[in-house]
């Protein structure tokens, strides 16, 4: 239960970013090396988690790296 709530947190914690720079399309403050970082390991644990057939790890990495890599694209398009 504990694993749930923590991957709930984590993923879902993107949720208030992403719709403040989808509002104000303003990634000045955001680190894009950070997020090249973190969509990267966030697609390699979605792999990983395909490959061991593990639902858990599938969808919460699915959505995280869904999430940051809006935006990514963001600060990539907007800066």
């Amino acid at each position: 239960m504990i694993g749930f709530i923590a991957a709930f947190l984590t993923t879902f914690g993107f949720v208030p970013q992403v719709i403040r720079v989808i509002q104000t399309k303003d990634t000045t403050s955001i680190s894009l090396g950070m997020y090249l970082m973190s969509v990267t390991g966030m697609l390699l644990w979605l792999t990983h988690g395909l490959m061991i057939k593990d639902n858990a790890l599938v969808i919460a990495n699915a959505i995280s790296a869904t999430l940051s890599g809006i935006i990514l694209v963001y600060k990539l398009r907007y800066k």
